[in-house]
């Protein structure tokens, strides 16, 4: 996988900084202090960073005890180090899975308690946990269809890895129960809820300012359609959604894709199926005038920009896509949407979304399109949808609590 795994580095970049911590080496931590906990916190990416945002500063609140922040990708330590370097006592990619290199990472760090974020189950990363004897709990726990399958088929190959795992906190009761399915324990899986609710969503924009920014961006006052995170071929859709919103009502797009580095692939879409458009990218300032479209090519904005959408399509839910993004900012923000049948990864989320009436669940490009573009000329089932969506999110919070309680019990048996 190593030549796949390097082309892929250097396609999507910025990876350069620190790599060499992949490899355990140049960790450089301090002396653990006595009298504290150390522990080992993995999470592999922006989304799941920012989903621990509110397990982190819990942690960091109770003063006796130490963080080691991990990530996987380029975005999500670029995330950690401007969150959190005040709050840890070291940040760093985590290890290839590699005998030699977990062990040297182990070794280095040696913590008390590492916990990994929703889908992390790396079998030399275990097989190390249990040979220093150190409990692993797995928090946000999920499993999504495809990671299901194939775990229940491959459990036996690591079987005593997942012995390591003291505790898994399901975001959900499905969650759970797959996990119990996979081979772990039942007395060792609960439910605690998705941590993701229990995120601050900061820095909340008053009315002018939602104002001020839309005019700074170009929008003056016009209705804003949102791409969330979006994915090849959404944009399209968006594009041909966009220009029949534009024919009722002064209109603008804002499209936030999910990997900024797209943007040369974007400019040539807008370049073939937006010509008659102004186009802004957000990466080369912003346009003096109005904006018809803005691409925001840039990182960690997404949930202030929200702030300023009338209706939103969250991203990678369409054909070929199957996983999803969060619509828990939208949802808690109470900005109406539509996403497509691929939720898998936020699967109870959609649901109670969509029973509450928050969104609407679309099969196909044709069905988003018409039902932004009904959405858009009906505000009154978008105050309807906005409202439920605030009150989904309220109720739904809780999940920090439950899993801080878990943690400290099983650290309260760490010698």
């Amino acid at each position: 996988m190593t030549p796949r795994f390097v082309f892929r580095m250097k396609k999507r970049g910025g990876y350069r900084e620190d790599f060499k911590t992949r490899f355990g080496l140049g960790l450089n931590l301090p002396e653990k202090v006595p009298g504290k906990k150390r522990v080992w916190l993995q999470a592999v990416s922006l989304g799941e960073m920012l989903a621990m945002e509110p397990l982190i500063q819990a942690l960091a609140a109770q003063g006796d005890k130490e963080i080691f922040l991990t990530t996987t990708t380029s975005t999500g330590y670029a995330s950690a180090v401007s969150k959190y370097r005040e709050k840890t006592v070291g940040i760093a990619y985590f290890p290839l899975d590699f005998w030699p290199i977990t062990r040297r990472s182990w070794r280095a760090v040696k913590p008390d308690l590492a916990i990994v974020a929703e889908t992390e189950l790396w079998p030399e990363f275990l097989q190390q946990a249990g040979n220093a004897r150190v409990p692993v709990v797995m928090v946000n726990g999920r499993l999504s269809d495809n990671s299901f399958g194939n775990t229940k088929k491959l459990a036996f190959l690591f079987s005593n890895q997942l012995g390591a795992l003291k505790r898994v906190l399901a975001g959900s009761e499905m969650d759970a129960e797959r996990f119990v399915k996979i081979g772990i324990p039942q007395d060792r899986v609960s439910a605690t809820g998705n941590l993701k609710m229990d995120v601050a969503i900061e820095p909340i924009l008053s009315q002018s300012e939602k104002i001020n920014l839309k005019r700074t961006l170009g929008f003056e006052e016009k209705f804003v359609l949102l791409g969330s995170s979006t994915w090849p071929g959404e944009e399209a859709m968006l594009l041909r959604a966009f220009r029949k919103i534009h024919k009722q009502m002064p209109c603008s797009l804002l499209i936030v894709p999910r990997h900024a580095e797209r943007r040369k692939e974007l400019k040539s879409l807008m370049g073939e199926a937006a010509d008659d458009f102004q186009v802004c990218f957000k990466s080369e300032g912003l346009f003096e005038g109005a904006v018809d479209i803005l691409v925001a090519d840039t990182h960690g904005e997404l949930r202030t920009l929200t702030q300023i959408a009338d209706l939103a399509f969250i991203g990678k839910s369409l054909s070929p896509h199957r996983e999803g993004q969060t619509p828990v900012e939208c949802g808690g923000l109470g900005v109406p949407m539509v996403f497509g049948p691929g939720m898998r990864n936020f699967r109870s989320i959609r649901d109670q979304l969509l029973s509450c009436g928050a969104a609407m669940e679309v099969a196909d490009r044709t069905e988003a399109i018409d039902a932004l573009v009904k959405l858009s000329e009906d505000p009154d089932r978008r105050s309807e949808m906005s409202l439920v969506g605030q009150e989904w999110h309220r109720a739904s919070k809780g999940a920090v609590d439950r899993t801080m309680a878990a943690l400290d019990e099983i650290l309260l048996s760490v010698n």
